[in-house]
């Protein structure tokens, strides 16, 4: 969904508006969103990025939503009618105070006009009404559609509109379908104040794929884990080295989640990783370096974190950053930052000097960096045994390569989970799940102090840290004390799993508790329904909490939990019509009670991204559920009919099919390997030519000097066995597009 612009809207260096205007119906999700955020750009594109005029907005130019229409031409040559049913709409736009809008339908074709009655206070209005018009001849006008807010007071306000080409609708008979809504560009637009509201910058990045059946993705998954399982081999040039130096920086990130996801479903990422740290530090590298560039090894190991290791970094870094944000001390260590003047010592009836604020911000930030500390070394038998294994082997390769400075091994696993895993989190929190919101400012500074600091331990030498920032020094002795506890947990961290059990008298949880995708408070709506949630919540705000496990609930979130629906028992997760709650807030989870009836739970969000956010959530943990429905109704049964489609049966089949694969994209998503293959295949594909030359630049001189470098010179049985997959799957996309669609009878054109 798109937000509304109270004063301007940005528009693009074509001058399209960015309004709130939905997609055509077919070509994203009727939610709002689409089933991946990068949609119509090719794979690890750059997409658009630039700086967008604003400009002041015209009421008839806010229009969004769609409408149902059947047109069709009547009778025979010399007595024809036009007739235009009116069926409904749907998510037009909000007019009026109370959040609603008035609709009503007012049809134009050769000089006359006809209206239909109004639909009060809802944005999905149902009329299901016939107007016909004599048939002009020859048939050259268009039939315009036009949807308006009636206002009692003043003029009405403009909703949007269709037109229709009439010759075109003679050809096919009869038209019927939703069409989009669009805005009236009859009126000239005032250019010359177009920018005067100033500039907003933006980056978007679509993507559109066609995913071919796994089986055609095989030879390039079986030719990736050959070159894995095969090692580094003397003398060659292997084929990860040439996709490392042919990926530019932009896009090294992407090709590298896609690398780790993809040997995650092959069960061979510790294989993968190892591969990466050989061939990186057989670079020429020094030890106190290692892993700060944004090489493919890098981004490699730290997307790996991040896939594989979110739910360790909730129960690690979960209490402490809780912790910062309810107390919301304030802290500073720099002078050249303290605000003397709003902290203050009002039982001494004096202002604190500067001295006193850093100290008291010295002990308070040494307070959470002890916590977070305890937290961390004690996290060794809690942390995934796949993110300890590839520490391990890191640890051991790092050791081999620098026999003389064993320090740097540490360091080499510190780099990776203290600067590139709890770091970021700490600063960030909302970015990594942790928060639902981002911090104020003073709360902002104080994470991001609390991040120096780990920093500082995982660099393994804050001495050095502080030289860059005098003003640390007042931590120095817990940073010292830290890095001395950071190098024992390493040591234990990357010990064999025999020696993870030594920590299990010190009453810590063996592993963190069951990984939270999604909490919040939600609104229960009284309904019908018997269920658990309903009898025990109707009515009630309380707190949901989504695991692998379960959807829970309770008072709060601290609270015993009143009850919980199993995953397995959820057949849907679905939006609900505006008009059946007076909110477009609401969602439905229909499930299986206890009894074996089928019962659907109506909760209300506090505003359309938490609601994506939840149904995006409960179809990603349901989505493998096999008893899960395929139509459902949008609206709820009231009286003895249902308010959607009017049936009365309660327990038929719903009027509109259910959206399961319509999810927003996050780091928790569930693996697809034929997914990541078909973006490695984009990737790859556009960097034949590359691959090629690269190869020659690699190789040895004197190898290089023996025969032909151009298209006929020979190539590696890697290399060319990738060409020849790359060749094949070229086809087989060739194969798969559909044939061109012939010219559509009716014709939508915008005025």
């Amino acid at each position: 969904m798109l937000a509304e612009h109270p004063k301007g809207r940005a528009t693009s260096g074509w001058g399209v508006p960015a309004g709130p205007h939905l997609p055509p119906f077919g070509q994203a999700g009727p939610e709002g969103f689409p089933n991946d955020p990068f949609v119509g750009i090719p794979p690890f594109s750059t997409g658009y990025s630039g700086w967008m005029s604003l400009s002041e907005v015209d009421p008839d130019e806010e229009v969004q939503g769609e409408i149902h229409l059947r047109v069709q031409v009547l009778g025979s040559q010399g007595s024809r009618r036009l007739r235009c049913s009116v069926l409904e709409a749907r998510d037009l736009a909000r007019k009026d105070r109370n959040g609603a809008s008035d609709p009503f339908v007012r049809l134009r074709y050769n000089g006359k006009t006809q209206e239909s009655t109004v639909v009060k206070k809802s944005c999905y209005p149902r009329w299901n009404e016939t107007f016909e018009f004599e048939l002009a001849e020859p048939a050259g006008e268009k039939l315009c559609v036009e949807v308006w807010d009636w206002d009692l007071v003043g003029r009405n306000d403009f909703l949007g509109k269709v037109v229709f080409s009439i010759q075109g609708l003679e050809a096919a008979g009869q038209e019927e379908g939703w069409f989009r809504l669009w805005p009236d560009k009859s009126k000239p637009t005032e250019h010359e104040r177009r920018g005067s509201l100033g500039s907003l910058q933006l980056q978007v990045k679509l993507r559109d794929e066609t995913v071919l059946p796994s089986h055609c993705y095989q030879p390039l998954v079986q030719l990736l884990c050959q070159e894995v399982k095969s090692g580094c081999q003397d003398g060659q040039v292997h084929l990860v080295t040439l996709l490392d130096e042919t990926t530019t920086a932009e896009c090294r990130q992407e090709v590298a989640i896609s690398l780790v996801k993809l040997f995650l479903g092959q069960g061979l990422v510790k294989e993968f990783l190892d591969l990466l740290f050989e061939l990186e530090l057989a670079k020429p590298c020094e030890p106190n370096t290692l892993f700060r560039s944004n090489s493919l090894a890098s981004k490699s190991m730290e997307s790996f974190l991040k896939v594989t290791g979110m739910p360790y970094l909730h129960f690690v870094l979960g209490p402490t950053i809780s912790r910062v944000f309810d107390e919301k001390k304030y802290v500073e260590l720099d002078p050249g930052k303290v605000e003397i003047k709003d902290v203050g010592c009002s039982g001494l009836h004096r202002v604190q000097t500067e001295g006193e604020v850093i100290e008291q911000g010295r002990q308070h930030l040494q307070s959470y960096l002890g916590e977070l500390l305890d937290a961390i070394v004690r996290s060794a038998p809690a942390c995934p045994p796949l993110i300890r294994a590839a520490f391990r082997q890191l640890f051991q390769r790092v050791g081999e390569r620098f026999p003389q400075h064993q320090h740097a091994k540490f360091v080499a696993v510190t780099s990776f989970l203290c600067l590139r895993f709890f770091s970021p989190a700490v600063m960030s929190p909302k970015l990594f799940q942790l928060r639902d919101a981002h911090a104020d400012a003073r709360t902002s500074r104080t994470l991001l102090l609390l991040a120096k600091a780990i920093q500082l331990v995982g660099n393994m030498e804050p001495a050095a840290g502080r030289a860059k920032e005098t003003w640390l020094s007042p931590l120095l002795p817990a940073l010292q004390q830290g890095t001395a506890r950071m190098r024992d947990f390493i040591t234990r961290l990357v010990g064999t799993e025999e020696d993870g059990g030594e920590e299990e008298g010190e009453g810590r949880p063996l592993g963190p508790p069951p990984a939270v995708v999604k909490e919040g408070l939600l609104l229960v709506h009284k309904t019908r329904g018997k269920g658990p949630l309903l009898a025990a919540a109707a009515g009630k705000k309380l707190h949901f909490c989504l695991t692998g496990e379960a959807l829970g609930f309770g008072k709060s979130p601290s609270a015993e939990r009143i009850g919980a629906i199993a995953l397995g028992d959820i057949l849907a997760a679905e939006k609900v019509e505006e008009k059946s709650f007076g909110s477009s807030h609401v969602m439905q989870v229909v499930y299986t009670a206890p009894g074996g009836q089928q019962e659907t739970a109506y909760l209300q969000c506090k505003c359309v991204n938490e609601l994506n956010q939840w149904l995006s959530a409960l179809r990603k943990v349901c989505g493998n559920n096999p008893r899960v429905l395929r139509s459902y109704h949008p609206g709820v049964f009231r009286g003895d009919k249902w308010s959607c489609c009017h049936q009365r049966d309660r327990t038929g089949l719903g009027c509109d099919r259910t959206r399961h694969g319509v999810t927003l994209q996050d780091w928790s998503d569930p693996l697809d390997p034929t997914v990541e293959a078909q973006r490695l295949f984009h990737h790859l594909q556009g960097l034949r030519g590359t691959l090629r030359e690269k190869y020659w630049e690699l190789l040895e001189p004197e190898d290089a000097q023996n025969g032909p470098r151009g298209e006929d010179a020979a190539l590696p049985e890697a290399l060319s066995r990738l060409f020849a997959v790359l060749g094949e799957l070229e086809s087989c996309h060739r194969r798969a597009q559909p044939p061109e669609p012939p010219a559509p009878a009716l014709l939508q054109l915008q005025t």
